[in-house]
């Protein structure tokens, strides 16, 4: 199934339209249709769904989408380079491709699409983490997604699935556990892609929960837990006294330890422990 639809392959898109990936801009391009179909079916059902893409390049994961019958996709793309062939795609798919030319960062999806929506991206390295950190930090919860497919770093996806007592366990972990269900679903070694980073890469699947898993007021949570990260190697005492005098008192009253390490601590005891602090 190396051709999905009618559209020449990726190689010769980016020839034709001299594609060559930007360092600068974070681009790896995804050249084989059957990977991009994959995470396509990875993301859930696509038919009762719009979906919201990042950095579609020349267009590959955008095909797959299509092709696997989402009802709309917004794709965002920051190199003007990449328009002409995106406007090829929407052809070949007429009305259920809307292409931006814009920075991911500065688009409302919601002005875009109607729910339920899926976000779906092979995310430029240098911004994946930022948008996650973003999607999964929304003012209002349930956020505007109903489930996220991306594509990171294998390192930075170990980071979102991590748990209490690994070297990886951390902000991100507390983040994307407490409010989401996530889960490394593919892995992918460089070669797969154009260029080949010095690294491998994993695909993570993250649905969205209806409520967060324990109660916390979230700014209180962020600010526990990063103060509690930044300084991990030290006792907990230590690391968060400056968020209240009597913090061994709340520590205790949390059920946590005071000479625990934040690496030690699951999420329950991170959000009992902003609740104690709220």
């Amino acid at each position: 199934m190396s051709q999905i639809d009618t559209l020449p392959p990726l190689r010769q898109v980016i020839v034709t339209h001299g594609l060559a990936p930007k360092k600068s801009l974070g681009q790896n391009f995804l050249l084989d249709l059957n990977l991009t179909s994959k995470i396509a079916r990875l993301a859930g059902d696509l038919t009762a769904c719009d979906v919201l893409e990042i950095g579609p390049g020349p267009g590959g994961l955008t095909r797959g989408l299509l092709a696997e019958g989402a009802r709309r996709v917004l794709a965002i793309e920051k190199d003007d380079r990449c328009i002409p062939a995106l406007a090829q795609v929407a052809d070949a798919y007429p009305g259920r491709l809307q292409v931006l030319n814009a920075d991911a960062l500065d688009v409302d999806p919601l002005a875009h699409l109607t729910p339920p929506i899926r976000v779906a991206a092979n995310l430029p390295y240098n911004v994946g983490t930022e948008l996650l950190v973003r999607w999964l930090t929304p003012k209002d919860w349930p956020p505007f997604w109903t489930s996220l497919t991306l594509m990171f770093q294998r390192e930075v996806a170990n980071r979102i699935v991590a748990k209490p007592g690994s070297k990886t366990y951390g902000r991100l972990a507390i983040l994307s556990q407490w409010r989401a269900d996530p889960h490394i679903v593919m892995e992918l070694p460089p070669e797969a892609f154009s260029p080949a980073p010095k690294v491998h890469s994993a695909v993570v699947h993250l649905t969205a929960l209806p409520a967060p898993r324990f109660p916390a007021d979230p700014a209180i949570l962020e600010r526990v837990v990063a103060k509690a990260f930044n300084q991990r190697r030290k006792m907990l005492r230590a690391a968060l006294k400056g968020l209240t005098p009597d913090i061994e008192d709340r520590l205790i009253a949390a059920g946590i330890k005071p000479t625990d390490r934040a690496e030690q601590v699951p999420l329950e005891g991170f959000c009992a422990l902003a609740r104690q602090l709220a």
